[in-house]
C-alpha cells in the first residue's frame, strides 16, 4: 500500500459509544475523537458501522442530512436476500441503522463540510464540530443524474427509475423507455428486453456515444426501437407513468410515446467532493482503491461502495464492501496498536 509521507504519529483516543442521532460535542468546542469515523449512511456506510461496532471500535457515522443513500427513494426492493416478499428501501435502511446503533455505533445526520487527511489523527468537520479519527471509512456513494423535470421527480418509484437491474422485473409485459446514449443506457435497454414487450431508447443526439458493438446489439434487437434527436419534455401520468412527451432536437415537433415505465440512464455523479483534494480519483471522478482491498492511497483511509464502484451499483455489493472496509480498518488499527483488548459484547456497547 502506498504510504502517505509527512504524517504525524497516531494518537489514540476512545469515543464512548452512544446511540444519539445528534452530536454530543462539548459546549467548549473541543474536538471529538473516535477510533473510526465512517462518512455515509447508505448500505456501505451502515454495514461498515455494524462490523466496526461489533469489533469494539465505537464508530461514529457522519451520515448526512439526507441519510440512507439512494435506497431512500426506492419504493420496493425484491432482490435483497432475506426478504422473500420484498421490502421498501427506507424500511431496509432503517433496519440497517437500528442494527448499527444496537451494537454501539453513533449515527449523526450531518454533512461533512471539509476534511484534513494530511496528518493523523485525521480531521473532519461537520455541522460546526471537529471530529478526529484514527481511521476513516469513506462511503458517500454516488447519485444518479436525472433529467430535472417536475413530473420525473413526482413519479420516481411509480414508474420512473434509474436502475434497470433493481426494477426491471416490475415492468414485465409492458412497453418502457430508456433515456441515454452511452454504453450504460444501451446495456440497460438490452437487459430490459427480458421483461418488456418493447424498449424505446430516447437519445438527444443523432448518434450514440456508446461503443460500436453495443450500438449494433441495440440496433439489431427486435424488441428495441430507437428515437434519436429526442428529449423527454414531460412524463405523463398522475399516479404512475402512462406516457412520455418527446421533443425533437433537430427540428420543431413533439410526439407522445405511450409507455408503462421510464428508466433514466444518463450517468451517475460520485459524491466525493470533500475528499478529492486528498484521495486519487479516476477520469470520471470515482475514488480509487489500492489493489483488491478497500485501502486508499493514504494509510488509515478506506473507501467502500458506489463512491468507487461504478460497475455493479447494487445495495448488496455496497454492503459487502462496507464489511470489507471495516475489516480492513480493524486490521490496520491492530497493526498500529490502536485496538482495545476488551471483548466486543452487546452488553458492553449498549
Amino acid at each position: 500500500m502506498t504510504m502517505f509521507t509527512g504524517l504525524a504519529p497516531i494518537q489514540i483516543g476512545v469515543a464512548e459509544p452512544s446511540t444519539n442521532s445528534t452530536s454530543n460535542a462539548s459546549a467548549s468546542g473541543e474536538p471529538e475523537h473516535a477510533r473510526v469515523v465512517i462518512v455515509g449512511s447508505g448500505p456501505a456506510g451502515l454495514t461498515a458501522a455494524i462490523y466496526a461496532a461489533r469489533a469494539n471500535l465505537s464508530p461514529v457515522v457522519l451520515g448526512g442530512y439526507e441519510a440512507g443513500g439512494q435506497l431512500m427513494t426506492t419504493s420496493e426492493i425484491e432482490n435483497y436476500p432475506g426478504f422473500p416478499d420484498g421490502i421498501g428501501g427506507p424500511e431496509l435502511m432503517g433496519l440497517f441503522r437500528t442494527q448499527a446503533e444496537r451494537f454501539g455505533a453513533r449515527v449523526l445526520d450531518v454533512d461533512v463540510d471539509r476534511v484534513d487527511f494530511g496528518s493523523r489523527p485525521f480531521r473532519l468537520w461537520a455541522a460546526g464540530v471537529e471530529y478526529r479519527a484514527d481511521a476513516v471509512i469513506v462511503a458517500t456513494g454516488a447519485s444518479a443524474l436525472w433529467l430535472g423535470i417536475e413530473s420525473e421527480t413526482r413519479l420516481r418509484g411509480h414508474g420512473v427509475s434509474a436502475c434497470a437491474t433493481c426494477d426491471g422485473f416490475f415492468f414485465r409485459d409492458k412497453e418502457i423507455a430508456v433515456v441515454g446514449g452511452g454504453d450504460t443506457a444501451l446495456e440497460e435497454a438490452l437487459y430490459l428486453t427480458r421483461f418488456a414487450t418493447k424498449v424505446h431508447i430516447v437519445h438527444r443526439r443523432g448518434s450514440f456515444r456508446a461503443s460500436k458493438i453495443m450500438i449494433a446489439r441495440a440496433s439489431e434487437h427486435p424488441k428495441i426501437e430507437l428515437h434519436l434527436n429526442r428529449t423527454v419534455a414531460e412524463v405523463v401520468g398522475q399516479d404512475r407513468v402512462e406516457a412520455v412527451q418527446l421533443s425533437r432536437t433537430d427540428e420543431p415537433g413533439e410526439e407522445t410515446l405511450p409507455i408503462g415505465g421510464l428508466f433514466i440512464a444518463i450517468g451517475h455523479r460520485p459524491n466525493g467532493g470533500a475528499f478529492r483534494e486528498w484521495l486519487p480519483s479516476d477520469e470520471t471522478g470515482y475514488l480509487t482503491v489500492d489493489g483488491e482491498t478497500t485501502e486508499s492511497a493514504i494509510d488509515g483511509i478506506f473507501i467502500a461502495g458506489d463512491l468507487h464502484d461504478h460497475r455493479y451499483r447494487q445495495a448488496i455489493t455496497a454492503a459487502g464492501e462496507g464489511a470489507r472496509a471495516a475489516i480492513d480498518a480493524e486490521r490496520w488499527l491492530e497493526t498500529a496498536g490502536a485496538v482495545s483488548d476488551e471483548p466486543a459484547t452487546l452488553a458492553a456497547v449498549l
